[in-house]
């Protein structure tokens, strides 16, 4: 099973020889007369409906995917073991090789008992070549045993691309120091883990709902072991997860845990079995027991308590006070300052918001430290489509976050290797370096989403005019994603200046809105008594070529847009001018580049923009 690894040399594996090794000592094992297998396997080609979320590009690596398993793949990756990640494993699993860590290939061995010549368990954080490609495993601080992938897959000229599978994780500060994560820094895609990738699901961390829990059982039930008090405490658990809560417990309430058979056996692969443990299986020995996942209550798509089940244990138990504990992300409400609870007669439900999945806030602090390229969502409604219209939404959450620079300049570099094999002359791969280096160089100034303002109107031109359902099509789109408050012109001159990109639409608008407010939260606290009065603008950043959409929220004593106190006030609105050092970004912009008014763009942006910009428009041109 477990393969130890050199450390003068990374662990090399060949799936295929390992995959015709396993059915050979597999028929053996059934005395089954199989014929022999022959190297090299020429599998046939993947599916062209298979989920994107699960398979690692350039590769034959699927991930968490076995219930689509088939002959165009011997490498399967298992990131841990919970049954939506294993679905599609069991006692006669014989279509590939199972890579994950050793505790999941133990679960996998002992609890769903898979043969043992088809499970590969993988060492943490070393390097391991599988195929010719490095695979690197990390914690993803979800259960025990749960780990993130990390590729490096071979690509042309002696390069690779890197990829991170996330499978289920919670983000935490440590992944911001991890010497190996930061090596991923840049990666040209990350499956993310998006089960809470909605802005109402900024719940609190797990030491917060950890420390709710102990508090409340050592109010109610007191400081005694309580072998049978007279109140009795269920904790909601799945088969593996939540082990953190129930040792917290043990340990700060001076009490043992009682669980049932199959999840001792779990407990005991873990390591927290024994005779001496803080786990037992007799429910006389504890007031603390751990019950199923449904069993106080159904929690999607919202939570509805189960007071007949927990009656009837209190009843059995003997007991005449309950109360249960359903610790998940999912019934966390953000109206309320304090932690839901359900009571009825002597029954009680504490809704605790303690989840081992990365919350809103979290996952895009996680995107954020990375800036990849792309994000591939892994969890939604449909992600797993070619054309998933909601994996399309997730993904706008992360404007500004990912590397557009990196992608349009890979844009470039792709559209002039085909204009390449059409006959182009090399002169072009001068302008496009030229060009490249020109985006990097505006870029740093005044942010990625302008850097490319000239080449939209160039690409643009011919599309200026949406017909009307088109133009409906989009607007609605853009509604589903934007604040309510954004007017019908305020869309249209989004979609003007994305050329009809709605992703990018959003990640124009949102990177506009994080700079304003940063902008606020640097001022002063200090600032003198404002006299003027606010300009009712729903609409709080500036579009770079627009001089009638100000950025200048305050008319009187104060520019927002400097920072500073003006040195004369004006009722009628005037502000100060102020120096190129201290204009918005959307000003420099609009000095570097001095953008004629609309109606010109198609025949004065080569002329003032300088040379370079010339030449790649001339690009764009012969194509």
């Amino acid at each position: 099973m477990a393969s130890e690894s050199s450390t003068a040399k990374p662990l090399a594996i060949d799936s295929s020889l390992s995959f015709v090794t396993a059915i050979e000592s597999f028929s053996r094992q059934l005395n089954l007369s199989l014929p022999p297998l022959k190297l090299p396997f020429r599998p046939p080609p993947l599916p062209a409906d298979f989920p994107q979320s699960k398979l690692i590009p350039k590769s034959r690596f699927v991930v968490d995917a076995f219930s689509h398993a088939g002959e165009f793949s011997v490498s399967y990756f298992l990131s841990h073991f919970h049954s939506d990640h294993y679905a599609g494993l069991s006692p006669t699993w014989c279509k590939g090789i199972i890579f994950c860590s050793d505790v999941t290939a133990r679960l996998l061995l002992e609890v769903l008992k898979v043969p043992l010549p088809f499970v590969q368990s993988l060492p943490l954080r070393e390097p391991v070549v599988i195929d010719g490609c490095e695979v690197i495993l990390i914690d993803a601080n979800h259960c025990p045993g749960a780990v993130q992938f990390l590729f490096k897959i071979p690509s042309a000229d002696e390069k690779f691309e890197r990829y991170i599978h996330t499978g289920d994780f919670r983000f935490c500060d440590s992944m911001i120091i991890d010497p190996v994560l930061k090596t991923f820094i840049g990666s040209d895609a990350v499956f993310l883990d998006t089960t809470y990738c909605n802005p109402k699901f900024i719940f609190p961390s797990q030491d917060e709902s950890i420390e709710y829990i102990v508090n409340m059982i050592q109010k109610i039930g007191g400081e005694s072991k309580g072998s049978m008090g007279s109140v009795l405490f269920l904790i909601a658990t799945y088969v593996i997860g939540k082990e953190k809560i129930l040792l917290q417990i043990a340990s700060r309430c001076n009490r043992k845990i009682m669980v049932d058979a199959r999840k001792m056996t779990v407990l005991r692969i873990l390591g927290y079995g024994g005779e001496n443990g803080v786990f037992t299986e007799h429910g006389s020995e504890s007031d603390v027991h751990v019950v199923g996942w449904n069993v106080l209550g159904e929690s999607w798509p919202y939570f509805r308590p189960n007071f007949e089940r927990m009656n009837d244990i209190m009843v059995e138990k003997g007991y005449s006070k309950v109360v249960g504990f359903v610790p998940t992300g999912w019934t966390y409400e953000m109206k309320h300052k304090n932690f839901s609870v359900r009571s009825k007669d002597s029954l009680e439900i504490h809704l605790v918001p303690y989840s081992e999945h990365s919350n809103y806030n979290e996952i895009r602090e996680f995107v954020k430290f990375l800036k990849p390229r792309r994000i591939v969502p892994t969890v939604g409604l449909d992600v797993d489509k070619l054309d998933s219209k909601h994996a399309d939404k997730i993904r706008k959450h992360f404007g500004g976050l990912v590397d557009e620079m990196a992608n349009r300049k890979e844009f470039l570099k792709g559209f002039h290797r085909g204009e390449m094999s059409d006959g182009i002359d090399e002169t072009a791969t001068m302008t496009v370096n030229e060009d490249l280096e020109e985006m990097e160089t505006v870029s740093e100034t005044c942010g990625s989403s302008m850097a490319l303002s000239s080449l939209q109107e160039v690409g643009s031109t011919d599309q200026s005019v949406l017909n009307d359902e088109e133009q409906k099509k989009i607007i609605q789109e853009l509604r589903e994603c934007l604040p309510a408050w954004v007017t019908q012109d305020q869309i249209l001159e989004l979609i003007s200046r994305s050329g009809r990109n709605v992703v990018d639409a959003v990640s124009n608008f949102y990177e506009q809105e994080t700079e304003f407010y940063e902008h606020i939260a640097t001022l002063p606290d200090n600032l003198p008594k404002f006299q003027g009065k606010v300009v009712d603008s729903p609409l709080p950043f500036t579009f770079p070529a627009r001089d009638d959409i100000k950025k200048n929220v305050f008319l009187g004593n104060f520019d927002i847009s400097s920072g500073q106190a003006s040195k004369s006030s004006s009722p009628r609105g005037k502000t100060t001018t102020t120096s190129k050092s201290k204009a918005s970004p959307g000003k420099r912009k609009r000095n570097l580049q001095g953008k004629p008014k609309s109606k010109s763009k198609k025949n004065s942006s080569l002329q003032s923009d300088g040379s370079k910009q010339s030449t790649i428009t001339k690009f764009f041109g012969k194509a």
